[in-house]
């Protein structure tokens, strides 16, 4: 008994990773399922979503369409709907000749405060931040090499957003994640199925990230038109909980393929209390977390009124109900070009912090 209490003694006094075996995950799903979510997701309940890009200069969509068709974020796809309300706002407001590229050079941001925006989200009691390093139409908010003069460095406000707004909110005691978009609606790579284009565009965009900034979630989307096996999701996968800078801290979510959401990866997703469409039943069996806009859309929509955002008390039962049933709450806010967290949904957060 003695010689077994001294084995375990001198075992207590040695660093963790110096006796406990290192788990190495394979690139496949069996493997990589295995790994938990990191313990601080689930203690942290609430965060905040950011829909920020060039999106935010035209700033709309219709707020009484279904699904999708109300995200505003979602202009430059709906711009190709001719018969539809985004493209009879473009003609009227900007002209047939004026593309969605030509917005970039009006996303200036030129009144944006990091240090204001990660007040404000401490103040609120969320824990963790997803900002949308890029999303569908592939702008990127950091300096991004796989991406010349389509990032916010190259044109625009001229700023790393990404970075600026990373720093700030660490500096505030919160976690900060980003979400990025696996396609890209418009980039030939993709629209050739071209395997180049998640080669040496996107997972060096990934790993750009990842290694620049540390960030404590990968918030994944827009991996529903092809299987994981297309992303190299796995692989990514491996690479990030097995060799990267954050492969302790970090929490992925459930967007990896077609294939996935609901079944692989991290925690699952809902949004709007949907997946997929259907609505969804969670319980405490696996992680989730359910996302939703304050108003209706994600991006900033200048077409949204009071009536279309939920009062703070709609909010707390949100989140009440979401963690009793096991999820966190990510709920979203859409600041404006220029760099502003509207005003209502400043209060709403402040609201929610009280």
């Amino acid at each position: 008994m003695k010689i077994k209490l001294l084995a375990l003694a001198f075992l207590c006094a040695m660093p963790f990773a110096a006796w406990a075996q290192e788990v190495h995950y394979q690139p496949n799903w069996p493997s990589l399922n295995k790994r938990h979510t990191p313990q601080w997701f689930d203690q942290a309940k609430f965060g905040i979503f950011i829909h920020w890009g060039v999106y935010s200069v035209p700033a709309f969509a219709d707020p009484h369409a279904q699904g999708g068709e109300a995200y505003a974020e979602w202009y430059w796809n709906h711009m190709h709907n001719k018969n539809g309300p985004t493209w009879a706002f473009h003609v009227r407001n900007y002209g047939e000749n004026f593309r969605y590229q030509d917005f970039a050079g009006q996303f200036k941001a030129e009144v944006y405060n990091p240090d204001q925006w990660a007040e404000l989200f401490a103040e609120s009691g969320a824990k963790y931040i997803v900002l949308t390093s890029k999303h569908h139409e592939g702008f990127c908010l950091w300096p991004c090499p796989a991406s010349w003069n389509w990032n916010s460095v190259d044109v625009g406000p001229h700023q790393d957003l990404a970075g600026e707004l990373s720093k700030a909110v660490v500096a505030h005691g919160l976690k900060m994640g980003f979400y990025y978009s696996l396609y890209e609606w418009y980039n030939p790579l993709y629209l050739q199925h071209s395997e180049s284009y998640v080669t040496q565009h996107m997972i060096p965009q990934m790993k750009d990230l990842v290694e620049r900034y540390h960030p404590s979630i990968l918030w994944t989307d827009g991996e529903w038109e092809q299987p994981s096996s297309y992303w190299h999701s796995t692989d990514f996968l491996a690479w990030l909980f097995n060799d990267s800078p954050v492969k302790d801290d970090v929490v992925i979510n459930d967007r990896w393929g077609k294939e996935t959401r609901g079944v692989d990866g991290g925690f699952y997703t809902s949004e709007y209390g949907l997946r997929h469409g259907q609505e969804v039943a969670y319980t405490s069996v696996h992680k989730w977390e359910e996302c939703q806009g304050i108003g209706k859309s994600f991006g900033y929509n200048r077409m949204e009124t009071a009536s279309d955002y939920k009062s703070a008390g709609q909010l707390i039962h949100l989140l009440v109900d979401t963690v009793s049933k096991g999820g966190n709450l990510l709920l979203d806010i859409g600041p404006t070009a220029d760099g502003r967290i509207p005003v209502i949904m400043q209060e709403r957060l402040l609201q929610i912090g009280q």
